[in-house]
């Protein structure tokens, strides 16, 4: 009795659903058989009868006060949208003017014609968002520092460069090369991803203005969602969602010496639906570089003496297309594509003395070097955004890039006196290396506190380098097979990562894991000399941060970074400008790995910030990258890996605004290192210790006219064979607005005082060496137009950095 009067409750109940459901159901079917009402009309300022952009138009419902329907304003105030509701208000809204709602509206064959709305200034609003709102600030989080960008900077038309030079522990120089923490080493993404918008391929990060962009994120010690690659760190640049901007962008055109002469032009076309940009760039430039070389046999008494200067000389022509498409406010497709064409003549002379107990000899090496580099790039990505969260996001990415050498040099000796050293020879070059990077990235934040990260990275590296050298022997041209190979080298990364992470008011903590899979495959053809190479990786990271005050956090922050040889590590055949001191690489050579540890104080006092940190780092298998072996006079110098390195240092960098007139920005880095290791069955066990300084001076001087300069040091250090000497130089940059701010005029000028000079001697019982390399002082001067709300900026190609 008791299981039937059950069964006929769930009886009941199941009936009762099924009503319930049903009635739901023919509702949702007469709600969407009413029509749909269109609404339309334009949105006008009151004391000026301009147009009012990006004002918000709702619809709301009168019995409950929800929100039904939305959009906003295009650039000439007009606005569309829909209702599936016959009753409804609609509300006008705008920051710094009064919110309008209407109630009392005719509605005609399912249309709402409203005509112009005009909003007054609500001068209360407006006076507290000046207060509260206007300025960027600096945000701390758990792995990053945030920058977030308000009227202060993005109603000023600046650049990205302009930006990024006032976010503190970033410094932009007048020529445009950004360092964070004093090191160029930074990699510069958008919207969370490499893009060829911030690519070395040219400068069109100054087609980025201010008002596009939401804030700016700088990661020191990357977690696991990044690249176990190393780097000095990160800066992530994210625009805003909007993106009817209209067209910016600038010209360009430079002259200096040595010669370097080139023209730019940069553009950015933004509508609802497009962000079209493009750059054009052509250029000339001459570099040289100086160098004197000993090599000092100390067994057989003899020393070989170089000196002479090197020029590559360049004809370059860039071009960059790209889109970005919204498909809808949460979806964006990105497609872009960039073209780069070198021309190359490597012109250098190097004399030559050798002096023993016998002979005294001098003679001369002259090189004619031709070369053509095809380079190009591409990068495709959708990007959606979820609904429910800001940061809840979906990103597929692929980004490739392919660089081609085809080179011939012509080499010739001719005796000045004593023995005999007339010869000649020639070498070939073709080389291609094409890389591949297939990203998907999902970002899920649960709530406020807890956010989950999870992705997977495809890297596909693909390099073949055809070299050839040939000596003239009794009238005719030999291959010299020691010195001849073809070198293949592919490498495939596959990495997965996961994070999850708790951030409260004042306290935070983040752990990943990401795993690496390592495919590498090294193969000298003509020899059939191979080095296969498959290995898995395990790259943690913790960070955590504590808030103690809207002026002061203290971060702490773990990683495990990698290096992987490159090619230029690998490849044994390299150049021989100088036969008597030959770089080659190491197919053999291992990865080296990094246990990074950090804790970072982080202080904003007034405009001043500051940041204080210490470090240790542990690497294994380091890699020491000039290791010479001596035979003939001969030095011969490659990487190797040696033993293990443990480094223990200070940070300290900060940002002090004296007055508007007056900006220090200032780096120092303090590190005691403990090498050990063997070579050549030799214990090596040393200390050794060295420092950095970097001090930047930014004065804004009468007449719009800027003056920086800025002073680098590098101290000497004991290395595994020898010592490298110190190191310091400076540079300066002058820039002067013209044209109502539109136009400026920049003259800058690195090494000023030619002290850059590069030195090493290597130290061994039977051997001496001493190198010594000096590219000397560049001056540049350039005029830069901005038009739109482009920033006018120096073009200055593909810079090489030095």
């Amino acid at each position: 009795m008791q299981f039937y009067n059950n069964l006929c409750d769930k009886f009941q109940k199941r009936i009762q659903l099924l009503i319930y459901l049903s009635f739901i159901l023919f509702s949702i079917v007469g709600l969407s058989q009413e029509k749909s009402i269109s609404i339309t009309g334009k949105v006008i300022e009151s004391s000026t009868n301009q147009p009012i952009a990006f004002a918000t138009v709702l619809i709301v419902d009168p019995s409950t006060s929800e929100n039904i329907n939305g959009t906003t304003t295009m650039d000439d105030g007009a606005f569309k949208l829909n209702s599936n509701i016959s009753k409804f208000h609609i509300q006008f809204s705008f920051i710094g003017y009064k919110t309008k709602t209407l109630k009392d509206f005719e509605i005609k064959q399912g249309k709402v014609q409203l005509g112009t709305i005009f909003l007054e200034e609500d001068l209360e609003q407006l006076g507290e968002v000046i207060v509260e709102a206007e300025v960027s600030k600096t945000q701390f989080k758990l792995d990053k520092r945030i920058f977030n960008i308000g009227k202060d900077l993005s109603s000023t038309g600046a650049s990205a460069l302009e930006v990024l030079n006032n976010v503190p522990s970033v410094n932009v120089n007048i020529e445009g090369d950004i360092s964070l923490r004093g090191s160029e080493g930074v990699q510069i993404l958008i919207n969370g991803k490499p893009s060829i918008i911030a690519s070395d391929s040219g400068n069109a990060l100054g087609t980025i203005t201010a008002d596009m962009m939401e804030r700016v994120e700088v990661i020191t010690n990357p977690s696991a969602k990044y690249d176990a690659e190393g780097t000095s760190g990160i800066i992530n640049i994210i625009l805003k969602k909007e993106e009817r901007k209209g067209l910016n962008g600038s010209a360009s055109l430079n002259i200096g010496t040595p010669i370097n002469q080139s023209f730019g032009l940069s553009l950015n076309r933004r509508t609802e639906k497009f962000n079209l940009f493009s750059q054009l760039g052509v250029g000339y430039r001459k570099l040289p570089n100086d160098r004197n070389t000993i090599n000092r046999d100390l067994t057989n008494n003899s020393t070989l003496t170089s000196e002479g200067t090197e020029f590559r000389n360049e004809k370059y022509y860039n071009i960059v297309l790209g889109t970005d498409y919204h498909i809808n406010e949460n979806n964006v497709i990105t497609l872009s594509g960039n073209f780069a064409y070198e021309i190359e003549e490597q012109p250098s002379e190097t004399r030559f003395n050798f002096i023993d107990d016998s002979e005294n000899s001098n003679w001369r090496r002259t090189e004619e070097t031709e070369a053509t580099n095809p380079k190009y790039q591409y990068e495709l990505q959708y990007k959606k955004d979820f609904e429910d969260h800001k940061d809840h996001m979906l990103i597929f990415s692929a980004l490739g890039r392919f660089f081609g050498k085809e080179q011939s040099s012509d080499f010739n000796d001719e005796t000045l006196s004593g023995t005999n050293r007339d010869a000649v020879q020639k070498t070939r070059t073709d080389f291609k290396e094409a890389n591949h990077t297939f990203k998907f990235d999902y970002t899920k934040p649960y709530n406020e506190k807890f956010t989950l990260e999870t992705g997977t990275q495809y890297v596909l590296n693909n390099v073949s380098n055809d070299f050839e050298v040939q000596d003239l022997i009794n009238g005719v041209f030999v291959i010299d097979s020691n010195q001849t190979n073809v070198f293949e080298f592919i490498q495939n990364v596959l990495g997965v990562y996961g994070t999850i992470a708790y951030e409260g008011d004042k306290w935070g903590i983040k752990v990943g894991l990401r795993i690496e899979n390592t495919d590498l495959e090294t193969l000298l053809k003509n020899t059939n000399e191979s080095n296969n190479q498959n290995y898995s990786n395990l790259f943690p990271s913790f960070h955590s941060s504590y808030k103690f005050s809207d002026n002061y956090s203290l971060q702490l922050g773990y990683s495990r970074r990698v290096y992987r040889p490159r090619l230029w590590d690998l490849n044994p055949f390299f150049n021989i400008r100088n036969n008597f001191n030959i770089r080659t690489g190491n197919p053999e050579l291992r990865p080296e790995f990094t246990d990074s540890y950090e804790l970072t104080n982080i202080y904003s006092l007034g405009k001043a910030t500051f940041n204080f940190g210490v470090y240790y780092r542990y690497t294994t298998d380091a890699i020491e990258r000039r290791i010479s072996t001596f035979e003939n006079n001969v030095n011969t110098f490659k990487p190797l890996n040696i033993g293990t390195t443990n480094a223990t240092g200070i940070e300290f960098n900060g940002k002090y605004p004296v007055n508007k007139w007056l900006i220090f920005n200032g780096d120092f880095n303090y590190n005691l290192f403990n090498r050990q290791g063997d070579f050549n069955g030799t214990a090596i066990d040393f200390n050794a210790n060295q420092w950095t300084g970097r001090l930047t001076s930014k004065i804004k001087l009468p007449a719009e006219i800027d003056f920086e300069v800025t002073g680098n040091y590098q101290s000497g250090t004991e290395t595994v064979q020898g010592r490298v000497a110190e190191n310091w130089f400076t540079d300066l940059g002058l820039r002067k607005k013209i044209l109502k701010g539109k136009g400026v005029l920049n003259l800058s000028i690195r090494d000023v005082f030619a002290s850059r000079v590069r030195e090493s001697e290597t130290i061994q019982e039977t051997f001496y060496l001493f190198n010594k390399s000096q590219r000397g002082r560049f001056i540049t001067f350039g005029f830069s137009y901005g038009f739109g709300k482009g920033e006018a900026m120096e073009y200055s190609g593909q810079r090489r950095r030095r």
